[in-house]
C-alpha cells in the first residue's frame, strides 16, 4: 500500500496567484510534485532550472523530498535588485521633501 501526502503548489504573478493541492506518493520530490501538478503547462514561462523554489519561504533543491502538508513556493526571478529599488524610493522621497 502507498502512502500519499498531501502538498500544495503554489505559483504567484502580479495580477494571479495559483494554488494548487495535490496527493503524492511519499518520497516525492518538490520536482515531481510540480510536474504533477500540471502548473508547467499554465506558465510555460516556468523553467525549474532558472526558477528558485522553496518549502514555507525556505530554499530549496528540485530533488529535494517533500513532507506532509508542505507548500512548494515557486519564486519568479527579480525584475529588479532589491537595493536598487530601496535608493531609487529614497531618492525620491528625497527629491519630494526638497520640493515642498
Amino acid at each position: 500500500m502507498t502512502a500519499f501526502l498531501q502538498v500544495e503548489i503554489v505559483y504567484a504573478l502580479s495580477h494571479i496567484q495559483i494554488l494548487e493541492k495535490l496527493n503524492v506518493s511519499a518520497g516525492c520530490t518538490v520536482e515531481q510534485a510540480i510536474k504533477y501538478s500540471g502548473i508547467l503547462d499554465q506558465f510555460p514561462e516556468i523553467d525549474l532550472t532558472k526558477n528558485k523554489l522553496g518549502i514555507f519561504g525556505r530554499f530549496v533543491q528540485p530533488e529535494s523530498r517533500l513532507s506532509p502538508c508542505d507548500r512548494v513556493e515557486i519564486y519568479r526571478p527579480l525584475i529588479i535588485d532589491p537595493k536598487e529599488a530601496r535608493r531609487i524610493r529614497a531618492k525620491k522621497s528625497l527629491c519630494t521633501e526638497n520640493r515642498r
